[in-house]
């Protein structure tokens, strides 16, 4: 394990002086380190360092009310409103699951955490909890809002607080996104059992056995299972979504955080490159510049076909998925079909 540069954490804070407007994440990137080396700078002005252990963490944070959850990738910021109640805990895999917030956490991944409180050009103090990985990249972001619980905060940073307060962070090397692994000489076995799933979660396991990963098997397969569409078709799928009222499952994760919205989609508001659903409790920031492939993929589940809309950037990592919300008494299923098929019929008019 490295330590992040060869800066001092002063020069760190020097350098982010003259940047004051840039967000963390952009800051980082300017001054050639990673986001939780520039939080960690902080410690012990406004910074303590936590523990990252999401069984200790987010049983914590159910105390703070409402707050939002943030998990990001490049392209794609994923905010929604709520509580962190019922959390449960896994060594491989753990989730946060209730209407408001819907979490996948991969704790292995959760390595550093730090709770940190900025105070804004009104003098307002914005606190946070942020956890990244072992590289230094965010893998979640916790913000309070108005109506947060203070007391709960002031319980939760002490109780959390771990001895070592450096400020500075060791880091690992970053592990590259893995590109598609297409198979041609598995094509006809990996239709076969595609065909035969019965859960989407059977998927992946699929893959594995066949030495490909997500995006490759969609290469190899390709149609009926997989249908590459023109990337613009991701802006046109959410502004259909909108127009039908109907609701959606809008997935965005990282290596650490998977985080689910389910509900509709109320209010876009496009401002040069990214497309924003601003809605009360959701919100999106999509930079549609960055899908390089966009895919309509259906798999066979018990409950009928789960049509899913997928989009990558140009490296092959996972932006978005977003699937038709099938719970009874709200299954838009079929009106999500609906509208991927439409993509879908465009895309091959204009082959």
């Amino acid at each position: 394990m490295a330590f992040e540069a060869e800066l001092f954490p002063d020069d760190i804070l020097s350098r982010a002086e003259a940047h004051p407007k840039l967000r963390a994440r952009d800051l980082a990137h300017q001054i050639g380190i990673s986001e939780a080396a520039l939080v960690a700078a902080r410690v012990g002005q406004g910074v303590t360092r936590i523990d990252a252990d999401p069984d200790r963490l987010l049983p914590a944070v159910e105390a703070l009310g409402d707050v939002m959850a943030l998990t990001r990738v490049e392209a794609c910021v994923h905010e929604k409103v709520g509580r962190y109640a019922n959390y449960h805990p896994g060594a491989h895999a753990a989730m946060v699951l209730n209407e408001e917030i819907d979490l996948g956490i991969f704790p292995s991944h959760w390595a550093h955490a730090f709770a940190v409180e900025t105070v804004g050009e009104d003098g307002g103090v914005r606190r946070s909890l942020q956890v990244f990985d072992r590289a230094g990249d965010a893998v979640h972001k916790i913000y309070l809002r108005d109506g947060s619980d203070l007391s709960g905060w002031e319980s939760l940073v002490p109780a959390l607080a771990l001895e070592d307060q450096r400020r500075v962070q060791p880091v690992e090397p970053r592990a590259p996104v893995e590109g598609p692994k297409i198979r041609a000489d598995k094509a006809d076995i990996l239709r076969d059992e595609w065909a035969k799933l019965t859960d989407t979660h059977q998927f992946l396991r699929l893959c594995s056995k066949l030495k490909m990963n997500r995006l490759g098997a969609y290469h190899t397969a390709g149609q009926p299972f997989a249908r590459r569409l023109d990337p613009a078709s991701a802006d046109k799928v959410l502004q259909d979504v909108r127009e039908a009222g109907i609701e959606v499952m809008i997935f965005v994760g990282n290596r650490g955080c998977i985080q689910i919205h389910s509900g509709p989609i109320g209010t876009l508001r496009p401002m040069g490159p990214w497309q924003n659903v601003m809605d009360p409790g959701f919100n999106l920031h999509l930079r549609l510049d960055k899908i390089a492939e966009l895919w309509a993929v259906e798999k066979p589940t018990q409950r009928g076909p789960a049509v899913s809309l997928e989009a990558f950037d140009d490296a092959g990592g996972l932006i978005f998925q977003i699937f038709g919300v099938g719970k009874e008494g709200r299954d838009s299923r079929p009106q999500w079909g609906r509208i991927v098929e439409a993509q879908s019929g465009l895309q091959e008019a204009a082959e």
